[in-house]
């Protein structure tokens, strides 16, 4: 690794970690020749992903508008940005694990709704309500029905684990 300030290739690793859940590495280097520190951040080379709209236009997956939209869901409910940032995370890094080269739209807004659920459930409906394109409150009352029914058949299981 080359020094900012003055170009040498003489650098030494002062310090590593793993940042973004796992998925880069922080390191913190030292210039043999001029005394600099700086950081560098190192992370594997992924394949671009292609989202395909519904309208059939194709754009690159852009991680920051996924993250835009969990924000929006999540405003003012008690959801931190690290968790937003860790379930954007593990929507990249599962696209990237099933090697996708491209991928629907709607794909993405299930897989958003899903850590929107396993994050907060009010998020989870606003984001549904928004995606989803509701129309009418009847749509609207069958998605809190079933996010009810889902939830006691979870709270179920946990009692019944409990007891064994």
């Amino acid at each position: 690794m080359f020094c900012p300030r003055c170009g040498a290739d003489e650098t030494k690793v002062i310090d590593s970690r793993l940042i973004d859940s796992g998925l880069a590495i922080r390191r913190r280097r030292f210039c043999l020749k001029c005394g600099m520190r700086f950081t560098t951040h190192e992370r594997p080379i992924t394949h671009p992903i292609w989202v395909i709209k519904k309208d059939g236009r194709r754009e690159l997956f852009n991680r920051q508008k996924v993250e835009i939209g969990m924000m929006k869901a999540c405003e003012k409910r008690p959801v931190s940005s690290e968790q937003i940032k860790k379930a954007v995370d593990e929507i990249e890094w599962e696209l990237q694990r099933r090697g996708v080269r491209q991928v629907t739209s709607r794909e993405i807004g299930e897989m958003v709704m899903a850590k929107l659920l396993e994050i907060d459930d009010v998020a989870y409906i606003r984001f549904a309500s928004v995606y989803q394109e509701f129309d009418d409150a009847k749509r609207f009352a069958e998605l809190l029905a079933s996010l009810q029914r889902q939830k006691a058949k979870e709270r179920k299981l946990k009692a019944k684990k409990k007891r064994i």
